[in-house]
């Protein structure tokens, strides 16, 4: 029982000692830096798209039904860890009762379903995926859900002109990293399909940064006053769509929620 008890603790301790030293054989080990464009930064120019399930809640969720009966199997929501650094939001206690109303209401209330825009950072998590393309002055993410389009102004910075479900980018490079500071944003958009919101005075700063040739590493810091009790992040990999004659498609989903918004308009219900 002794040389096994003495067996189970060299054991650990030989694993223990492993794990230490393949973790700082990593820490020490340089960080991928990426190829260069023409003004000798890092190149994030391609198509991208997140693999996770972010859109349906950022927090941790278990599978769920459909919120759509006929939908089955179908609509089913797939389980996920979270995106958000340290599991839960800080919600405020009357934001958090909000945010419930929004889940038990959101086949009413979630502005994906009427094509409305995505707002930030929901934009780079849906299961759509979206386009860096880069210049020395602006940025350019094109999404293809609803042909969304951020500028991110990299000279010439201003603040935000007016609200909007997108908000004002202004953008720098910090080494390897790519930062996105967006504020000016209405309070219409919401961080995913679970009823997650934010107000008006929200704030947003992206760190995008290569990790492999093929691979971002998306990290978002969010503050909303009116709506969190302090800042909070979620971050999560970002995949290169690398099959050939990769591009970004129209997903032009007005069109298909036109009767959903506007049918009881029609003097004769459509077919």
């Amino acid at each position: 029982m002794r040389n096994r008890f003495f067996t189970r603790v060299t054991v650990a301790a030989i694993a223990m000692c492993i794990a230490t030293a393949v973790a700082i054989v990593t820490a020490q080990a340089p960080g991928y830096r990426a190829p260069r464009d023409k003004d000798g930064k890092p190149n994030l120019n391609g198509i991208w798209q997140a693999i996770n399930s972010a859109n349906y809640d950022i927090e941790a969720h278990s599978a769920a039904p459909s919120p759509v009966l006929e939908l089955g199997a179908a609509g089913a929501v797939p389980a996920g860890l979270g995106v958000v650094d340290g599991g839960t939001l800080p919600y405020t206690p009357e934001a958090l009762k909000k945010r419930n109303e929004n889940r038990a209401n959101r086949l009413k209330l979630d502005p994906e379903i009427k094509c409305y825009l995505p707002g930030v950072p929901r934009g780079t998590y849906m299961p759509y995926p979206f386009q860096i393309i880069q210049s020395q002055k602006h940025i350019m993410l094109v999404h293809e859900y609803a042909g969304a389009v951020r500028t991110i102004y990299m000279a010439d910075q201003t603040e935000a002109p007016a609200d909007s479900w997108m908000g004002w980018s202004n953008g720098r490079w910090e080494g390897e990293t790519l930062v996105v500071d967006t504020k000016g944003f209405n309070d219409l958009s919401w961080f995913d399909r679970s009823g997650n919101f934010h107000s008006d005075a929200l704030h947003v700063v992206e760190r995008f940064t290569a990790r492999s040739a093929d691979t971002l590493n998306y990290e978002v810091t969010v503050e909303d006053s009116k709506v969190f009790t302090r800042p909070w992040k979620m971050s999560m990999p970002l995949y290169r769509r690398v099959e050939p004659n990769a591009q970004i498609l129209e997903f032009r989903c007005v069109e298909f929620v036109e009767d959903l918004l506007y049918g009881h308009l029609r003097k004769q219900p459509s077919q």
